[in-house]
């Protein structure tokens, strides 16, 4: 596998995390706090990178278990983590 196969692996691993991740981010943050600049845009990263970070490590968790990515029960983990995660923020408000 060259690097460019290596590189369209990862990207297709890692795809999950992110994309729930900025699904996500408006319902922890809630839509009045969008923004694309300023302190709140500073905060809606914020919240996109920790659930990114904790989506990377649920499928990293699920390929050390399964020897494998893909499997549906990781997935099912990620979506019950990141929800988890986004009901504990908005609690937290």
């Amino acid at each position: 596998m060259g690097v460019l196969g290596f590189l369209w692996h990862l990207l297709n691993f890692i795809a999950p995390a992110l994309v729930l991740a900025a699904l996500l981010t408006p319902a922890a943050v809630g839509w009045r706090g969008l923004a694309l600049a300023g302190p709140r845009a500073q905060r809606c990263a914020r919240v996109w990178a920790v659930l990114t970070g904790l989506g990377l490590a649920v499928l990293l968790a699920g390929l050390l278990v399964h020897g494998r990515d893909g499997k549906m029960s990781t997935y099912a983990v990620l979506v019950l983590v990141l929800g988890a995660a986004v009901a504990w923020w908005r609690g937290r408000r």
